[in-house]
């Protein structure tokens, strides 16, 4: 009997544990973000065998049927600017991770919600990070929507 209620405990928290870590897998977006967490990291990677954080944007958006430019720099000056206290699921964050913190575009994103972005990290491969963790409130440079309404009810909004 304590082995049945221990199994059944730990398949409780494998179950949780799996849950929270998940990209709010509730939308199409947040589907194709959760199919490729754990993609390793690589420069100019723009696959599932390995992303950089502007080949991971692109790589979602494609899926959407939405094309992006290829580099974080040039991602940033498409769409709309938004606010940083506006930001909604599918905006692109953008932050300056060169150590100069002058405002450069290093790095990019996707706002997932929750004060949450997608993103791939050189040292973590593809992940969820805060927003407003220390390291990426400080770097944070700008955001910007790609996604017109429709495109939002479709790709970005909960299902129902």
């Amino acid at each position: 009997m304590k082995k049945k209620i221990s199994s059944v405990l730990l398949g409780l928290v494998l179950l949780l544990a799996f849950q929270a870590g998940s990209a709010f897998a509730s939308s199409e977006m947040d589907s194709i973000i959760d199919g490729v967490i754990g993609t390793p990291y690589s420069y100019g990677g723009t696959t599932t065998k390995g992303f950089d954080c502007s080949g991971f944007n692109g790589y979602v958006f494609k899926k959407m049927g939405i094309d992006l430019p290829r580099r974080s720099v040039d991602q940033a000056t498409v769409g709309t600017k938004v606010a940083k206290a506006d930001l909604q699921p599918g905006d692109l964050v953008f932050f300056d991770t060169s150590g100069k913190v002058n405002g450069e575009i290093t790095h990019a994103g996707i706002y997932v919600g929750g004060g949450k972005f997608a993103h791939a990290s050189t040292s973590r491969g593809v992940i969820i990070d805060d927003l407003n963790s220390s390291y990426y409130k400080s770097r944070f440079v700008t955001a910007r929507s790609v996604m017109d309404a429709e495109q939002f009810e479709t790709y970005a909004v909960a299902a129902k």
